[in-house]
Order: structure tokens, then sequence, then C-alpha cells
């Protein structure tokens, strides 16, 4: 016979007693007697703390289980079936309500958060959620701070593929987690990867918008130039059917449309945007943005010779398109294939040394790619579905997980700790060849897609790529590539004028008024810390305030450098959400208390 503990033998007292008094009625009056002697025998000798007999009288009771007091097949499935309801229960409302685990799928929100970070997130610094839907018992808007990381549920919003399980069983919405960069009335204006702002009294929030602890953190104020596009009245055209109309989207709003008249001439008008804005590339400071690559001379010749442009000074080039505009339209093809009409982008081309390319190799950042029997691939599911003529060639490369942070190589280990790499990794030797590689093709790593991920931009005169300085303000390259764009301006014909990519400066006041983007009554803005991998405000829309559940206020994993609280405003903790709340979780558990320790203090009751 097993020795059990006193406290062993306790336990076997409650579960038998709790038992009998549910069951009692159905026995025989002998076995209930029979059953509560023994329990009170039992009860007797733990409180006489006599291990030996309480021993005996344990395994006697016992017994009881899988005699007079044995459950039903059908009664213990019922009985878990209700002991995993009221769990599951109350982890849904804990975890809509209070806190609960969360981990970053996707690298949206690096360097802030990457893929598989582990965060505790607080449900209680905006308001009091009501479980299960999109509303709050009580919100505070000034609880919400800009540059503050928000999560948010994507119910009845404009999300692809926004469905999910709840414990692998239960059908929900899913959440993401972005940074808010604008509040109700707020107006934005994207410059030089930064954001400047005002309120909806007109106060300057610029200050709130650029923390200088975020400061390796750029914003671009679109996805892709064009944004999301709806077609419509199909057409015939000489190479193929196609589309009249093509209706552009962004901040998940129509903003402009193109048209195909007769005789194939095009016509661009904007759509409900602030009147001030006569293109599309004024909006909210697009034209202060070019999508860029860098190319082989062979790449490009066909672009220089028609733009009249010098390829003398080397063998690579970075290839700037930019100023989408209204007035400069032709009927093409877009990435899926489709006749439509588009912008003829306005191109631009600076010559790389190899001082530029090694400047930009120490700024290299990439999403997490996977690298399989010599070729790149990104992270996650379905990319080693891709043939390997779409992938990126990595020769000498050992399989494994890795990513770039600014110049670094990492590989991934188990759970998402990042390794760093040596100087004579392969991924670390530099060449121009790799750059190229990385810069082009470092987010998808996939060749079919459009290269529209890295972007150049202008800040204090200074041309920034990746986050850094390439070019500096005065130096030869740089004003010799100005001076050429505002000769190309000044000499183009008027129809076919060309709009130079340079430097318009920091916008004032009033450019902010007249052409930023103004948030909506009751919503926000929320912008991935990554631009370059985000879904978010810019693909669909502003999130309406109850969709707002928390914000994350921890990271426990990976152990690191991040470790702790993330980069964003303190949110105050003596707040009502706060309060009441762990007022109310202080009270179930005295309650709880309570009846625990009234049902499990002995003596027993009818013992």
């Amino acid at each position: 016979m097993k020795p059990y503990s006193l406290h062993k033998c306790k336990k076997i007292l409650l579960s038998v007693y709790q038992l009998w008094r549910k069951r009692r009625k159905k026995l025989s009056q002998a076995q209930a007697n029979e059953i509560r002697e023994d329990l009170k025998a039992l009860q007797a000798e733990i409180l006489k703390k006599d291990r030996s007999q309480a021993n005996f009288h344990a395994h006697k009771c016992h017994n009881y289980l899988d005699g007079a007091l044995k459950r039903s097949p059908f009664r213990q499935f019922c009985d878990v079936i209700i002991g995993l309801s009221i769990a599951l229960a109350i982890a849904f409302i804990i975890r809509q309500s209070w806190f609960e685990l969360y981990e970053i799928p996707t690298g949206s929100m690096r360097p802030t958060f990457k893929e598989q970070d582990r965060l505790l997130v607080s449900k209680t610094d905006f308001g009091i959620n009501i479980p299960f839907t999109v509303k709050h018992f009580y919100f505070d808007p000034d609880l919400v701070k800009r540059s503050g990381i928000i999560v948010f549920s994507t119910e009845d919003m404009n999300v692809r593929d926004s469905n999910t399980l709840y414990f692998w069983i239960f059908p929900g919405k899913k959440q993401f987690v972005k940074r808010l960069m604008g509040k109700p009335g707020d107006t934005i204006y994207f410059y030089g990867g930064r954001l400047y702002g005002i309120d909806e009294n007109g106060n300057d929030i610029t200050a709130s918008l650029q923390l200088p602890e975020l400061g390796a953190i750029d914003h671009v104020p679109f996805i892709h130039f064009e944004g999301a596009v709806s077609l419509a009245e199909p057409a015939h055209f000489s190479g193929g059917t196609g589309y009249r109309m093509a209706i552009l989207h962004q901040m998940n709003e129509p903003v402009a449309r193109m048209t195909v008249l007769g005789n194939n001439r095009l016509e661009g008008e904007m759509l409900g945007t602030p009147p001030a804005v006569k293109n599309y590339y004024e909006l909210w400071g697009i034209g202060n943005y070019a999508s860029a690559r860098i190319v082989r001379k062979e790449e490009i010749r066909s672009v220089a010779e028609k733009n009249k442009l010098s390829l003398q000074d080397g063998e690579l080039f970075l290839e700037l398109q930019h100023h989408p505009n209204l007035k400069q339209l032709e009927l093409g093809k877009d990435h899926y294939g489709r006749i439509r009409p588009t912008f003829i982008m306005s191109t631009s081309i600076i010559p790389l040394d190899e001082a530029h390319l090694k400047e930009l190799f120490k700024n290299l950042y990439t999403a997490r790619f996977v690298v399989k029997n010599g070729y790149a691939m990104r992270y996650g599911p379905g990319a080693h579905n891709l043939g390997t003529h779409f992938l990126t060639r990595l020769e000498g490369v050992p399989d494994g997980t890795y990513e770039y942070y600014y110049g670094q190589a990492y590989q991934i280990k188990w759970g998402g700790y990042a390794k760093k790499l040596s100087s004579d990794h392969p991924l670390m030797t530099y060449s121009a060849d790799l750059v190229r590689k990385f810069f082009n093709y470092g987010i998808e790593f996939d060749k079919r897609l459009p290269d529209t991920e890295r972007f150049a931009y202008f800040r204090d005169g200074d041309l920034y790529v990746m986050g850094g300085e390439l070019f500096k303000k005065g130096e030869a390259q740089l004003e010799s590539f100005i001076e050429k764009e505002k000769d190309r301006a000044a000499t183009a014909l008027v129809k076919e004028s060309y709009i130079p990519f340079v430097d318009s400066g920091s916008p004032t006041k009033e450019m902010i008024q007249q052409f930023g983007l103004i948030i909506p009554p009751k919503s926000y803005l929320a912008l991935g810390d990554n631009f370059a991998m985000s879904a978010d405000s810019r693909d669909f829309g502003f999130v309406p305030q109850g969709n707002l559940r928390g914000s994350p206020s921890f990271i426990f994993w990976p152990p690191g450098s991040r470790f702790g609280r993330p980069e964003q405003p303190w949110f105050p903790w003596l707040t009502i959400p706060n309060l009441v709340i762990w007022v109310l979780a202080l009270i179930c558990f005295t309650l709880w208390f309570i009846y625990h320790k009234r049902h499990h203090r002995l003596p027993l009751k009818d013992l």
C-alpha cells in the first residue's frame, strides 16, 4: 500500500467529500452513512496529524472513487467539458479585458518587435473593453499617446485574411500591433521619413511624432505609389482586353481616378481630397519620396537614352522613380498583367561608387529569410513552394534562417534568438553584387514582385536611403544630380513637363494644413515601424476607436537588449480603467479565496 502524505490525505478527503455531498441522496442510507463515518475518521486523523492512521483511512476512502462514488464515463465527460468551458470563459474574459500574452507573427514592427517575440499586452491602458465586441464600457481618448504602440482588433475593417482561431478552436478576428501616429482631428504630413503635424486646434504636434528614442524609425506615406487599384469599364485595346478606368485608393479611400477617353486619350483627376491638392504627388507629401533600386548600366540604358541621361560615370546606378503625375499617363500593364491606365513615372539615376555601396551595406536591413540549397526565400509559410528561378541565389551561405539589421547579419536560432554572425561569414563579406541583391530583393526575395520596398528621400539637404545618409548635402555627386534635375525640369516640353526630385524642405504649418492627411473623428492612424513590410493604415485605412484593445507593456522573450518595456511613451498607471479592473480582479480573488478556505477548512460541514 503506497504511503500518502498528510497533504495527499487531505486532498483525498476533500475530493471524496465533494462527491459524497453531491450523490448521497442517490446512495442507500447504509452506504451514505458508511462513507460519512470513514470520512469523519480520516478527518480526525488528519487533524491529529497522525500520518499512519490517516494513510489507512485515506486508502479506504479512495476506494470509494472506484466503487460507490464512481462516476459514469458520460458524467466524467460532462465534468471535463464544464471545467474546460469555465476555464476558457475566464481566460477569454481576462485576455479581452485585462491582459494577454501575444506572439509577434511578422516583421512589420521591426526593430521594436521581431518575429516570434513574446509580449505582455495590457488591455486597460485606454479604457475598459466589452468582451467579444469592438466596444468599450469606458474609453478615455486622452490616454491614447501619439507614437505609442497599440493593439487593435481587425473586426469590421477592410483587412485581408483577418480571420483566425483562438485556442485552435474558436473563430475570431486577428489583432494587429502597430504604432499610433495620428489621433482624431490631427493633420499629418510626410517628409524625409518623418511625420509633421498639427492637432485639431492647430497646435504643433511634430515633437510627439518624432521622439528622439525612435530616431531609427522612418515612415513613408504609401505602400505602393498607386496604392490599391480598383478597375472598371472593361474594354478591348490593341494589346488585348483591359479596363478604361482605374481608381486609386490610399488609406483605403479613393483619392484619384485615371480614365481612358476617346482616341486613347487619358485623363486623371483627384477625388475628395483637400482643394489645395491639384495633383497626386502633392497628397500628404508623396512627392517627397522615390522608389529606389540598384541597377546595372545595361538595365538602365534605354531609360537613360529616352531622358538624355549620362551613363559614363559608373557600372551601378541608383534608379529613382518619383512624382506620380495625373498629367503624365499611359495605357500599360500592371504587375498582374492587366491593361489599364497607369502613371508614366519620372525616373532619375545617380551613379554609385564603392564608397556609396559600402555605406548601403553598412545600413542594410532585410526581412527575416531562409537559405536552403543556396537560395534565399522569405521566412514564413508558403515561401518554400516558390520555384528557384523566382528566388535570389546566395552561393556559399549555409542553410539556415537569417536577417540583417543595419549592416549586421544574424542567424536565427530556436525561439527567435538572434546570434550575431562573425565578420568572416559569407553574409558579412562585402561585395557589390551582394549589396545589389539584398537591396533589390531583401524584403520579399521574390523576383516576380515589383521592386518598391526601398525608398529614397531628402531630409534637410541630405539624400537618405534605407534610413542612412547616402549622399550628404554639398557632396559633389549630389550637387551635380540636383543641378541636372533642375535643368531637366527647365528644358522639358510643356506636354512632357518634368518635376525634379530635389529637396522641398521641411513643411510649414500652412503646407501641413493644405496638403496633409486629416484623421477623421473617432479614428486613428496606425503605422508599422518597418514601413517596407507593414500592412497598416496605408492599406486598410484608419482604425476605429472601438477596435483599440490595449498596448504592449513588456517583451518577455527572447532575452537580450530588447527585453523589458518597448520603446514608446509612458502610459499612466493610476487611471480609471486600471483601477476598476484591478479592483474587480481583487474582489473576485478575495471571494474565491473565502470560498476556497470555507470549503477546504477542517472540520468539514456535515461530518
